[in-house]
């Protein structure tokens, strides 16, 4: 097993942890559930709280969207893979915009989550179907102005391992790169948009059509 594998299963349906639990289970590489409840408290408490990644169902027997809950969890630096029933654009975005590694919806079922989940442990970016289709029609007006060259830099750094790789591939310093990074991120964090992980630079430079999805 793999450490860096792990994660909380934040469900209220428990047909549906049991079936990510399968899942899971039969996942090459293995990933280990190390806790599952109705309830965020879950990811909170006990083994949960060192998990890796969390899975969190959006409606949680509430009445809307558990967008408190997943802002959070996003705030403490949890990695969240939403999985939900709701396939709608609005809830898509809101969800990237608050921060959640990826968007699933449950239909897209056992493929795309297990890859969502192995993406997330290793900070790599995953883009499901639904959360594509979402982004392909993303019209938001807070999209900041970004020059050319740090549009290079971000494009350059999303094929690259190290930021050094960015440096040789474009022929400038380590610390230009950063310079070049650190604005943009000042740039979406002054939008309403903070993107503080790689992660959150690609759901942002895919919802800005800076890049495509075949470009990733």
């Amino acid at each position: 097993m793999s450490a860096g594998m792990t994660v909380v299963v934040v469900d209220d349906h428990p047909v549906v942890v049991a079936g990510v639990r399968a899942w899971c289970a039969l996942a090459e590489p293995p990933i280990q559930v190390v806790a599952a409840g109705p309830t965020v408290a879950t990811a909170w408490v006990g083994p949960g709280a060192e998990a890796d990644v969390v899975v969190l169902d959006l409606q949680l027997d509430m009445t809307g969207p558990a967008y408190g809950e997943l802002k959070r969890l996003v705030d403490a630096g949890r990695t969240v893979v939403v999985s939900t029933m709701r396939d709608d654009q609005e809830t898509a975005l809101t969800c990237l915009d608050i921060g959640a590694f990826t968007y699933l919806t449950k239909a897209e079922g056992e493929s795309h989550l297990v890859a969502a989940i192995h993406a997330a442990a290793r900070h790599e970016p995953y883009t499901p179907p639904a959360l594509a289709g979402a982004l392909g029609t993303d019209t938001n007006p807070n999209r900041p102005k970004l020059s050319e060259q740090e549009v290079n830099v971000l494009r350059e750094w999303f094929h690259c391992e190290s930021k050094k790789s960015v440096a040789d591939a474009l022929n400038i310093t380590v610390n230009t790169v950063n310079t070049y990074l650190t604005r943009v991120r000042a740039k979406y964090a002054s939008a309403g948009r903070a993107a503080p992980t790689k992660a959150a630079l690609v759901a942002r430079a895919l919802q800005d059509g800076l890049v495509t999805i075949d470009e990733l």
